[in-house]
């Protein structure tokens, strides 16, 4: 089998790094485009195999010179990503999200390759018929709430997909990622931020109470999910749902943190309203369906939540530039 000609944007951040490092891994010649450097975890052996491209996904000719004839696959990661992003920069959210899609997009039909595109969970918005399938509907709050602009902005990102790839005869894939958490997320989430805050000896935070419901997906999983609908010829112009169907209470997760840490602290409750105001709307539950995801492309998550937690716990124990960055959570 010959080695698959890969671009991935995005592919020095979280999930993008744990990606690159699988594609490469497997022989494939990998191309890199992203505004920052790969971290400082990624081994030698993967960052000196991969052609590095430093800009910006707004802009259309750095895009185009990443994209060059040839490519056989585009994964498309780059975004902005995280609550605390989404109140404090709903511009760039948008823009990032839709325009440099786009650029993405032309530059792929540009040079024959296919899109595989991420998305997200936050699509289906505060929809309460849960688990959610892909074609389930969705349901947002309104436009004067910057929560929400992730969820418009991914979500005309995919229309613009399934257009384009119609238009151009891509093959384009959506992959919808539900709560990934893992080595290399930057502290902002649920598992992260817990993580984060128990390994420096401060409490870990609970919002609301615990009591709402996420689908924590190990990264390795999700890039698992994410390497075989690139692979499978039937997933083109599809939307896939990438996410463990293991429903589990915020709550119960930060428990299961502060067990694995061996850390004698308590969470401390936070009420969403006063941290974070009254436009932002907690999920109370957030749960994919992915039968389709087994059915078509023949993945299942494999990762069991608790050791998933710790492969992440004694990841960041032996990490101190990492538990040195500042919390910069906003829930999730």
């Amino acid at each position: 089998m010959s080695p698959v000609r890969a671009v991935v944007t995005g592919g020095c951040g979280f999930v993008g790094s744990h990606l690159v490092e699988r594609l490469v891994e497997r022989g494939d010649e990998v191309t890199v485009f992203d505004t920052g450097p790969m971290p400082s975890d990624v081994p030698h052996a993967v960052r000196d195999q991969v052609r590095p491209v430093v800009g910006d996904i707004r802009d259309a000719a750095a895009v185009r010179s990443a994209v060059r004839p040839g490519t056989d696959v585009v994964f498309h990661l780059a975004a902005v990503v995280g609550v605390d992003q989404y109140l404090a920069r709903p511009l760039d959210v948008i823009d990032i999200n839709l325009t440099g899609t786009r650029h993405v997009l032309e530059a792929a039909a540009r040079a024959g390759a296919r899109p595989v595109v991420a998305s997200t969970s936050e699509v289906f918005g505060k929809n309460p018929s849960v688990p959610w399938p892909e074609d389930g509907d969705r349901v947002l709050g309104p436009t004067t709430a910057d929560r929400w602009t992730y969820s418009s902005s991914k979500a005309l990102a995919e229309h613009m997909t399934f257009a384009f790839s119609r238009a151009h005869g891509l093959g384009a894939t959506v992959v919808r990622y539900f709560n990934v958490y893992g080595a290399r997320q930057r502290p902002a989430y649920v598992i992260s931020r817990s993580v984060h805050r128990v390994l420096n000896g401060l409490p870990p935070l609970v919002y609301d109470g615990g009591r709402q419901t996420r689908a924590f997906t190990h990264v390795s999983d999700c890039v698992e999910g994410t390497v075989m609908a690139a692979e499978s010829r039937r997933s083109a112009d599809q939307a896939f749902n990438i996410g463990s169907m293991q429903e589990t209470t915020v709550g119960e997760a930060v428990r299961l943190v502060v067990d694995l840490a061996g850390a004698g602290v308590r969470a401390v409750p936070v009420d969403t309203g006063d941290q974070l105001g009254p436009a932002y709307e907690d999920l109370r539950r957030r749960v994919p369906d992915t039968r389709k995801a087994r059915e078509v492309l023949g993945w299942t998550c494999r990762t069991a939540l608790r050791d998933g937690l710790r492969q992440t716990v004694d990841w960041a124990r032996g990490r101190p530039e990492y538990l040195a960055l500042p919390d910069s959570g906003a829930g999730g």
